[in-house]
């Protein structure tokens, strides 16, 4: 095993999910730390050191929406959830207590990995970057200036901050209530209706089909990806 070696922890009471994900993982390179409790989980966390961690929701002996919260009161490393299709309010939690990601089982590995190379692009990008860019998009920092595939555009103040968010994390789910507290603080977290007007703009400025977004994504009933316009 290299120093440079991918270390993956999978939190997931299945073993058959366990061996999926173990096999795929092993050929790609990676090493995989395994658990198949929440508590396991955390000292394995702590122990193993990973570089992402995929947390299955539905674990036998704690929530693993806890797992969640519990691990971001330490640590920052990149997280995954692993969600059946009826646990969208779950989903919901887990991406508001702190998760990066999730991923409906059943997943295709195609999928996952690519959610994996997102979370851990982002993870290592440098803080204090002057210029957020994904795919045909750049946002200046410095100069307060957007640039469409080549092309200004200009935003008013909201749609700037709301812009700016999303590229901040591009490729990441952000729910409805951490883009309200990101661009209008927390007082309005429950107004969901701020966001779909300005998203409804920023895509007629943005977008060059607004009927067929491919830079700013609705997660249906969850909230908005940013996506690099492939």
């Amino acid at each position: 095993m290299t120093e440079n070696t991918l270390r993956v922890l999978i939190i997931d009471d299945e073993p058959a999910i366990r061996k999926l994900l173990k096999i795929s993982m092993q050929a790609y390179g990676y090493e995989l730390g395994e658990a198949a409790t929440g508590q396991d989980g955390l000292l394995m966390a702590a122990s193993f050191r990973p570089d992402i961690i995929l947390v299955d929701l539905g674990l036998p002996d704690m929530d693993g929406k806890a797992v969640v919260k519990a691990l971001r009161e330490w640590s920052e490393t990149p997280i995954i959830v692993l969600t059946a299709r009826e646990q969208e309010q779950e989903k919901i939690a887990a991406l508001d207590v702190g998760a990066d990601d999730y991923v409906t089982k059943p997943f295709g590995m195609g999928e996952l990995m690519a959610r994996m190379r997102v979370c851990l692009r982002r993870a290592g990008n440098k803080e204090g970057e002057p210029i957020l860019t994904c795919g045909g998009l750049q946002l200046n920092l410095l100069e307060h200036r957007v640039v469409v595939e080549g092309r200004e555009v200009k935003l008013t103040p909201t749609e700037y901050e709301l812009l700016k968010v999303m590229l901040k994390y591009a490729g990441r789910v952000l729910t409805h209530k951490q883009l309200l507290k990101a661009v209008w603080g927390n007082e309005y977290d429950t107004d969901t209706h701020y966001i779909r007007i300005y998203m409804r703009q920023l895509r007629r400025k943005i977008e060059p089909d607004p009927a067929q977004p491919k830079y700013l994504i609705t997660e249906a009933g969850i909230g908005y990806r940013l996506l690099g316009g492939e």
